[in-house]
């Protein structure tokens, strides 16, 4: 689990709509929300849908704390009647929706929560957050599982993204088909087998390319993947293959 407290990773005005709800006496009006895309991106035919089972877990540990609802109402955010609410919230109502991994199109309604006004509406900024990013990277995902055409696909985005959400983007892959993933963040956390292959760095450490297969191979052995790309790719490939010979199990 992800160590983020997810209480305040909201947007101002859900608690403002909260607080003059509860002044009204509408906040536990039974209502029901709605989760869709009006459209798909140009070019796209469906969307699959991800985050679910991540954002089940942070409905379960969505509280408002001690300190969090002194920040709401020192701030100004919360009149006191809201800040006692907050401070005993707790989701009673119903969260129903597709399975991950299912495709989806526009006006699909992927996900659906149900309950008191107050309480669902708290939820929106996180629902939309979790399924909005995390159905995008399994959308793609599933386009370059499609066009791999059954070849293995590693994942390997994590240091061009937040660090938590390189984990979610990683489990998101892997639920539209990668098989791997470089971040051991979200094998330790969501069971996804992790692969890699090496850095440059490593490759200049050594006097020579060869050099650095050679030590790699010697290391992990032929099940190993050679980074081949450090100077000129068609060399390096030959660079592997003389080092560890034509059962070498993967180049990239």
């Amino acid at each position: 689990m992800s160590t983020l407290r997810p209480a305040l990773l909201t947007d101002h005005y859900e608690l403002t709509m909260v607080s003059a709800a509860l002044q009204d006496g509408t906040a536990d009006r039974r209502c029901v929300f709605e989760v869709f895309t009006r459209r798909l991106p140009a070019g796209r035919r469906y969307g699959v849908v991800a985050g679910t089972g991540r954002l089940v877990e942070l409905i379960r540990d969505f509280r408002f704390d001690e300190a969090e609802v002194d920040f709401l109402r020192g701030a100004g955010i919360v009149d006191e009647r809201a800040a006692a609410w907050l401070a005993d919230y707790r989701f009673t109502g119903d969260v129903d929706g597709y399975a991950e991994g299912e495709l989806f199109f526009p006006g699909s309604p992927i996900l659906t929560v149900s309950g008191g006004f107050a309480e669902c509406v708290v939820l929106e900024t996180l629902v939309l957050s979790v399924l909005n990013h995390d159905s995008a990277v399994a959308a793609a995902a599933a386009r370059m599982v499609t066009a791999a055409r059954g070849r293995t696909l590693i994942e390997m985005g994590s240091r061009r993204a937040h660090e938590e959400a390189a984990v979610a983007a990683a489990r998101a892959a892997y639920l539209a088909g990668f098989r791997f993933t470089s971040n051991l963040a979200a094998g330790q956390r969501y069971g996804i087998p992790t692969a890699g292959t090496s850095a440059h760095a490593f490759t200049l450490l050594h006097d020579d390319e060869r050099a650095a297969f050679a030590s790699q191979v010697a290391t992990l052995g032929k099940d190993t993947t050679l980074l081949v790309d450090t100077y000129d790719i068609s060399q390096g490939i030959r660079n592997a293959i003389a080092v560890a010979g034509p059962d070498l199990r993967a180049i990239r």
